[in-house]
C-alpha cells in the first residue's frame, strides 16, 4: 500500500505540470471555494463576494456581454460603458457614410442628444448563476442511446430555462461544463436601447491595422464608448426618446496610478471558446489539417477584398467589417499553429496521456478501460477528419461568397410562400420584409463578389474530390471544364439574387413570380449546396462530434477523479469568467525580449505615410510635440499606451475590464500576442500574454484629443 501511495504521488507530480500559475478561466461563483486564497496571496485585496454576489452589489454587476460576442464594463453611474473599438466596429460602420465617415474621422457625442441609437445592439447582464447538474441529468436512463440521451438532456434544459423565466422579465440559458459532466443555469437581463457615444478615428483605434493584429508591441487605442438606456423604471425597454440613462448596481472606478511588472491583474468577462482538454489526436488534426486549410482559404479572400477596398471609400466602408472578421481569425489560426508546433504540443499531450494511463494502472481495470478510450479517440478522429475537411470547404470556401450566404436566406422564403399559396399558416410576409431590409446590399459589391466566386470555386475544385461535391454544382463545374471563372460568369450574368436593381424588382413581385426566381441558376446552385451539406455531410459530422464529446466527457471525468491535487477549470463557452495573473513581459524567441508596456514614443516611431495602417492623426502629432499628456502620463513622464499580462484570455474577452488588486480599472483587454494564441488549446506560461489598452491612454484620447472631457465628469477617477 505504501508503494502504491508513493507511485501515485510521483504520477500526480508529473501530471500536474499542466496545472500552471495564471492559467484558467474560473466561474465567479466558485472563487470562494477554489481561488480566492491564491488570488489574495498574489495581490488581490477583494473578497470573493465583492467580485461575485447575488444579494449585494458586486463587480459582476458592472460586466456585460456586448453584442453577443464581446465584453464591456460600466464606468459611470449614468450607464456609460467601455469596450473595444473592434467590438464597436460594426456599429460604427453601420452609422458611417461617405458624407459622415466615422470610421475615418471618429465620432464623439458632445451632448446626450447626439448619442446615436444602434439598432439590434444589446448588452446582457448576468443576474445569477446556479448549478443544475442533477436536474439536467437526473432522469436519464442507462439504456438510452447517445441520441436519446442527447434529446432527453435538451428537453430537460428547455424545461428548466422556461421555469427560470416564468413570471419574470429575465432571460435564462443553461450551458454544459466539462463536456457535460456539470450544467449551470444563467439568469440574464438584456437591454435593447444602446447608443454610440464615442469612438476614435480608425488611425488611432485601429493603428497598425492587420499588420499589428495579434502582435506585440501595440500602439492602438482600441476602445469605443456606448451608453445603456432604460425605461423610467430602470428596466430594459425598446428604443424611445423618453428612455433615460441606465443607473447601474455597480460601476467600476478608474485608477490613474499605473502598474509595475509583477502587479496583480484580473480580467472579468465572457471568453468565447477554449479546448484545453483535447487529446493528442485532436491537436494533431488541428495543427496539420484544419488550421492550414482554413488559413489558405481565408488568404485568398483577403487578397481580393484588400485590392477592391482600395478602389473607393464606398467599397472600403462596405467591406471594412467583413475584412476585419476574415482577417482576425486568419491571423489567429496562423499564430496558433506556430505556437503549438513550437511548444511541441502534440508530443506533450502524448506524454500526458501515457502518464495518465500509468496512473490509471494503480486501479484495477482502469488502464485497460482508458487505453480502449484512447483507441476510440484515434478511430473517431480518423473518420471525422474527412468530414471536417468537407465542412471547412463549405463554411470557409462556398460560404465565403457573399452571394451564396445571402441567397441561402431565400430557401426558407420559398417554403413559406408555398404554404401561403396553399392557404396554410405561414411566415412569408414577415420573412420577406426582413429580407427586403438587406436591399440594396450595402455590404456587398457585385464585381467584388464575382471575383470571390471565381477564387472560391477554383479552390473548391482543387480541394474537394468530384464524388464529394453537390450534384448541381458538380454539373456546372463539369460542363465548364472545372473552370471557376466560366461558372461564375454564367451565375453572375443574369441572376436577380446578386444584382441590386434586379433584386428590387424581385422583391416587388416575388409572391406573384416566385416560380421564376426559384429556377434562377444562382438560387439552384445555392439550394443544391445547402441541401447537400445539411443532409449528407453535417448530420454525420454532428454525430461524430457527439461521440467525440461523449468520450471527452469520460476523459475529463477520469482526470478530475484521478488527479486530486489539480484545480480544474471548465473550458470557455461564452459565459462569465474570471482570469487572474500579473503584469509581465516575455521573450518570444532566442535573443529577443519584449518589455511589458509601450508608449506614444513607439507609436511615432511606427509612423509610415506610405501605409494606411500607420497614419498618425495630425492632432495627435501636435499633442505629442507639446508633450501635452496632462494627468495621464506615467510617473516616468511617458504616456503609456498598452501593457501585457499573463491572464488567460480568448475571443470574447475583447473589451473586458483589466483590474488591479483593489478592483479598479487599469485597462481594457483587447488582444493576445501572436505567440500566445495557442492558449485556446494549451497555455504556455512563458509565451501566453494578454494585451491591454492602458486606461490612461483611453482618457487622454477622450479628453485631450477629442475634447470630450465632459464624459470624465461622470466617471470616478482615482489619482
Amino acid at each position: 500500500m505504501l508503494i502504491k501511495k508513493i507511485l501515485l504521488t510521483i504520477h500526480f507530480s508529473v501530471l500536474t505540470i499542466f496545472c500552471i500559475a495564471d492559467e484558467g478561466m474560473w466561474l465567479p461563483q466558485m472563487l470562494q471555494a477554489l481561488n480566492i486564497k491564491d488570488m489574495q496571496k498574489n495581490g488581490c485585496k477583494l473578497t470573493a463576494e465583492q467580485i461575485y454576489s447575488v444579494n449585494k452589489s458586486s463587480l459582476k454587476d458592472a460586466i456585460v456581454q456586448f453584442g453577443g460576442g464581446c465584453t464591456a464594463e460600466i464606468i459611470s453611474e449614468k450607464g456609460l460603458i467601455l469596450t473595444n473599438h473592434h467590438c464597436g466596429y460594426s456599429s460604427i460602420t453601420m452609422h458611417s457614410t461617405v458624407e459622415h465617415d466615422y470610421l475615418t474621422n471618429g465620432f464623439w457625442a458632445m451632448a446626450p442628444n447626439e448619442e446615436i441609437y444602434t439598432p439590434s445592439l444589446t448588452v446582457t447582464f448576468i443576474n445569477r448563476i446556479d448549478e443544475v447538474t442533477t436536474k439536467v441529468l437526473g432522469n436519464l436512463k442507462a439504456t438510452y442511446s447517445e441520441v436519446q440521451r442527447d434529446s432527453a438532456i435538451k428537453g430537460n434544459i428547455k424545461m428548466l430555462e422556461a421555469e427560470a423565466m416564468l413570471g419574470t422579465n429575465y432571460g435564462a440559458f443553461i450551458r454544459p461544463f466539462f463536456y457535460g459532466n456539470e450544467y449551470y443555469l444563467f439568469v440574464t437581463e438584456t437591454f435593447r436601447d444602446i447608443r454610440l457615444v464615442g469612438a476614435p478615428p480608425s488611425s488611432i483605434g485601429k493603428f497598425g491595422g492587420e499588420t499589428d493584429n495579434w502582435v506585440w508591441p501595440r500602439h492602438n487605442a482600441d476602445f469605443s464608448l456606448f451608453r445603456i438606456y432604460a425605461g423610467k423604471d430602470n428596466k430594459p425597454a425598446d428604443y424611445s426618446v423618453d428612455n433615460v440613462p441606465y443607473k447601474p448596481k455597480h460601476s467600476i472606478p478608474i485608477s490613474l496610478k499605473g502598474y509595475e511588472k509583477g502587479d496583480f491583474t484580473m480580467v472579468y468577462g465572457f471568453p468565447g471558446r477554449t479546448q484545453e482538454y483535447l487529446t493528442s489526436y485532436a491537436v494533431e488534426m488541428l495543427i496539420n489539417e484544419t488550421n492550414p486549410r482554413r488559413v489558405a482559404l481565408r488568404a485568398k479572400r483577403l487578397s481580393i477584398l484588400e485590392e477592391d477596398m482600395k478602389k473607393s471609400t464606398a467599397l472600403r466602408l462596405a467591406y471594412a467589417n467583413a475584412y476585419a472578421g476574415v482577417a482576425n481569425y486568419y491571423k489567429k489560426w496562423s499564430g496558433e499553429m506556430i505556437g503549438l508546433k513550437k511548444y511541441n504540443a502534440v508530443e506533450k499531450k502524448q506524454v500526458f496521456e501515457q502518464k495518465f494511463l500509468e496512473l490509471a494502472s494503480a486501479f484495477p481495470g482502469k488502464k485497460e478501460k482508458y487505453r480502449d478510450m484512447f483507441n476510440q479517440f484515434k478511430k473517431l478522429y480518423s473518420e471525422y477528419s474527412v468530414l471536417s475537411k468537407q465542412m471547412d470547404y463549405y463554411n470557409e470556401c462556398l460560404l465565403g461568397i457573399d452571394g451564396v450566404r445571402f441567397t441561402q436566406n431565400f430557401i426558407g422564403l420559398f417554403a413559406e410562400v408555398k404554404k401561403k399559396e396553399a392557404g396554410k399558416e405561414n411566415k412569408f410576409d414577415k420573412m420577406l420584409a426582413d429580407l427586403r431590409k438587406s436591399i440594396p446590399f450595402k455590404n456587398m459589391n457585385k464585381e467584388t463578389d464575382y471575383k470571390l466566386c471565381i477564387a472560391m470555386l477554383n479552390a473548391y475544385v482543387e480541394g474537394v474530390d468530384k464524388l464529394a461535391r453537390p450534384r448541381y454544382l458538380d454539373s456546372l463545374l463539369t460542363a465548364n471544364n472545372n473552370n471557376g471563372e466560366q461558372v461564375a460568369k454564367y451565375l453572375y450574368s443574369s441572376s436577380s439574387f446578386i444584382d441590386n436593381d434586379k433584386a428590387k424588382v424581385m422583391f416587388d413581385d416575388f409572391e406573384k413570380n416566385y416560380k421564376t426566381y426559384e429556377s434562377d441558376a444562382y438560387y439552384q446552385m445555392t439550394y443544391s449546396v445547402s441541401k447537400y451539406y445539411q443532409t449528407s455531410v453535417s448530420p454525420q459530422a454532428n454525430y461524430d462530434e457527439l461521440q467525440i464529446n461523449d468520450l471527452q466527457k469520460e476523459y475529463v471525468k477520469a482526470m478530475r477523479e484521478l488527479i486530486k491535487d489539480k484545480k480544474f477549470y471548465p473550458d470557455a463557452n461564452s459565459t462569465l469568467r474570471v482570469a487572474y495573473g500579473k503584469v509581465n513581459d516575455y521573450e518570444p524567441r532566442d535573443g529577443v525580449h519584449y518589455d511589458y508596456f509601450t508608449t506614444i514614443d513607439g507609436l511615432m516611431e511606427k509612423e509610415n505615410v506610405k501605409s494606411d495602417e500607420f497614419v498618425v492623426f495630425p492632432k495627435l502629432k501636435e499633442l505629442y510635440a507639446k508633450k501635452d499628456y496632462g494627468a495621464y502620463a506615467d510617473k516616468n513622464g511617458k504616456l503609456h499606451i498598452a501593457f501585457t499580462g499573463s491572464n488567460h484570455t480568448t475571443g470574447g474577452n475583447s473589451g473586458s475590464p483589466v483590474l488591479n488588486g483593489k478592483g479598479e480599472l487599469i485597462g481594457t483587454n483587447f488582444d493576445r500576442n501572436w505567440e500566445g494564441t495557442m492558449s485556446d488549446v494549451m497555455y504556455n506560461p512563458n509565451q501566453c500574454r494578454n494585451i491591454v489598452l492602458d486606461v490612461r491612454y483611453t482618457l487622454f484620447i477622450i479628453d485631450k484629443f477629442a475634447g470630450a472631457g465632459y464624459l470624465l465628469n461622470e466617471m470616478k477617477i482615482l489619482k
